[in-house]
């Protein structure tokens, strides 16, 4: 006869006690998933409160339209301010370097911290008074006249030429071949002139200039139909246009396409001596010279 007592029980036999620790062993094994999970929502919702301070954070699309406007706008007046500006070409007295409506970028950072207009710059320069003639800009609207001042639509109201002769320098009209010398040099100007125009040709006739302190003398690569230096000589002013009005420099035509190019500085411009009185030709024409103000 088998013993009842529990102790004397086969070790191997199923045991109640045995088969309720494994059943709690799955109990722990399920509160342990069940306490994973309310860990991971615990875990979960600081991530759901930064998600929500972030889009509490966030600007309406319409303010930060609004924002990146201002911006844009803002930087196009400091552009327009200090480094760049827009144009355009109202008349022909810049053939064929210009046409009439090209669009032009002037640059200004060649005349930071000192730099002044140099001989064979083509420079955009307020009118000196009375230079402009009517019909020579574009009527501007309410619309234009804000789209000029942010610099996002060429700006009318100037004029463009180009430098011949800087502060002190001795510009004459014309040697016995024809050309407009500078200290004394003739000038090499077929690089740009229209083909077959004189130097001298067009109002004005032949002229003695000296240029004065801080002021240029400007003529058209379109000699024969430009208002230049020359037209003004007997208005107040000389003719000279004062280095102060100059805007910046012409880099670059942007518009129409076909045209597209950078602005080349005349090498002719280069051999011309810094003293008036050096390298003198005894070839000049001073016939009825003209001699500006000192």
């Amino acid at each position: 006869m088998r013993s009842s007592d529990p102790d004397d029980r086969d070790p191997g036999a199923p045991d109640g006690s045995r088969s309720f620790v494994g059943s709690d062993s799955g109990a722990s094994g399920a509160g342990a998933v069940g306490g994973a999970t309310a860990d991971d929502s615990a875990a979960g919702s600081p991530r759901r409160g930064r998600r929500g301070r972030s889009k509490r954070g966030q600007l309406p699309l319409w303010q930060e339209v609004i924002v990146l406007l201002a911006l844009a706008l803002g930087l196009a007046i400091v552009l327009k301010a200090l480094f760049l500006q827009a144009f355009y070409i109202p008349s022909d007295s810049m053939r064929d370097t210009l046409m009439v409506n090209d669009r032009i970028l002037v640059q200004k950072v060649s005349y930071w911290f000192g730099g002044e207009p140099e001989r064979g710059d083509i420079v955009v320069f307020k009118d000196p008074g009375g230079w402009l003639g009517p019909g020579t800009t574009e009527p501007a609207g309410g619309l234009t006249t804000a789209l000029e001042f942010f610099g996002l639509y060429p700006a009318g109201g100037h004029l463009v030429k180009r430098v011949i002769g800087v502060e002190g320098d001795h510009v004459v009209c014309c040697d016995a071949h024809g050309r407009i010398t500078v200290n004394g040099e003739p000038l090499d100007e077929s690089s740009y002139l229209m083909p077959g125009m004189a130097p001298g040709a067009g109002s004005g006739g032949t002229f003695d200039v000296m240029v004065p302190q801080d002021e240029l003398w400007v003529m058209g690569d379109n000699r024969a139909h430009s208002a230049d230096s020359r037209v003004h000589i007997g208005e107040p002013g000389g003719g000279f246009i004062p280095v102060d009005d100059v805007v910046g420099k012409v880099f670059l035509t942007v518009w129409p396409l076909s045209r597209a190019s950078v602005t080349d500085h005349p090498e002719s411009f280069d051999d011309i001596p810094a003293d008036p009185q050096v390298d003198r030709h005894d070839d000049q024409v001073h016939d009825d010279p003209v001699q500006s103000r000192t």
